[in-house]
């Protein structure tokens, strides 16, 4: 399956940077880039063709927000159809969406088409953050904070132009709203390409990065800002206490009342299947739209292994991962990323579900 990656961020993040460092890149490998025709946000097309017309492929299809999904749909079965043909080569697609666009319908795209999900695994979405107008952008566009949520990884872009304390405060408020998504500094696109491709970032594993510094809170404390989500992959389950984590060191920081936030829920409990099941069900059902990313690593019931699951809205998958290992203590650990998201009831519904 060819692999894709969502690269997203506010108008000015430096996607279109990025982009033109990765397509310019000596990596070998064959790109199709998905892209919007949007101001100055679309790339001159003598910068994506160049002499590497075998490697690049341009699709301008306006923009590929949640009402012209569509249209990405079209996009890429007409890629997968001219490859088929022979007319083009490429062995991996990068999607540039708009600055305003939220990521989260773009990345379901790969779940609910038959076709698009049979061809191609999204990889990862990787979100831009200006780091002198990202605070701003932040308290003024819920889709800023959307796109915060939904990363997989976080590039902050544009540091040399703020004090360390501020970007700082800013590296603070992503991690409250996402603390999955591991942040980096990146200038004027120089980014590795080890940190963009193949992150498996909708993968079904055992890893769930948290930032430690998230977690390492006031265990009474379970408020946390959070950006969207992002997962489509399968569920996968953790049992934890309920840890939510606030941070120790908040009256540091500025506090910022965003739409999106995250909270973690922990335990060493195992979980009740049916229950959880059911629970889950239930919240899907009830606040699936609000719930951007969520995924978890559980401790289940009759089960000698860690249970994977992840989602992205309404859709979640689950997969049996790694067996516990001898002197390891099973535990549940799950991080829910959502817009203005019933925490209190989220987490004494989680309690309920546990044996």
């Amino acid at each position: 399956m060819t692999p894709v990656t969502i690269l997203t961020g506010f108008l000015g993040s430096g996607k279109t940077t990025l982009l033109k460092r990765i397509l310019t890149e000596a990596h070998g490998m064959k790109i199709a880039v998905i892209e919007n025709e949007f101001g100055e946000e679309n790339i001159d097309n003598d910068i994506l063709v160049q002499e590497n017309a075998e490697q690049i492929v341009q699709m301008s299809n306006g923009c590929i927000c949640c009402t012209i999904r569509g249209d990405l749909v079209k996009a890429l079965s007409d890629l997968n159809s001219q490859r088929d043909a022979g007319a083009i080569q490429f062995d991996r697609v990068v999607i540039e969406t708009t600055g305003l666009a939220n990521p989260g319908p773009v990345a379901q795209t790969f779940f609910i088409d038959d076709e698009v999900a049979d061809t191609y695994r999204l990889d990862a979405i990787i979100t831009l953050v200006d780091a002198k107008h990202g605070q701003q952008q932040l308290d003024q566009h819920e889709v800023v904070q959307r796109q915060v949520g939904f990363a997989d990884r976080l590039f902050i872009t544009k540091a040399d132009l703020v004090t360390p304390e501020a970007l700082g405060d800013l590296k603070h408020r992503l991690a409250h709203m996402n603390p999955r998504a591991p942040q980096q500094v990146v200038d004027f696109g120089q980014a590795d390409l080890k940190q963009i491709f193949d992150l498996h970032g909708f993968n079904l594993n055992d890893k769930l990065d948290i930032d430690p510094d998230f977690l390492g809170a006031d265990e009474h404390a379970h408020d946390h800002d959070h950006g969207h989500e992002h997962d489509h992959s399968h569920c996968d389950h953790e049992h934890d206490q309920c840890a939510h984590a606030g941070h120790g060191h908040d009256h540091a920081h500025a506090h910022h009342d965003d739409a999106i936030k995250s909270f973690v829920f922990r335990s060493e409990k195992a979980f009740d299947p049916a229950k959880l099941e059911d629970f889950l069900g239930s919240i899907l059902q009830v606040y699936g739209e609000r719930l951007l990313r969520y995924k978890g690593v559980l401790n289940m019931r009759g089960i000698d292994r860690r249970v994977v699951f992840q989602g992205v809205h309404q859709m979640m998958g689950s997969d049996v991962g790694a067996k516990w290992q001898p002197g390891e203590t099973p535990n549940t650990k799950m991080v829910f990323i959502g817009a203005e998201l019933p925490k209190d009831i989220i987490l004494q519904g989680l309690e309920r579900c546990l044996v």
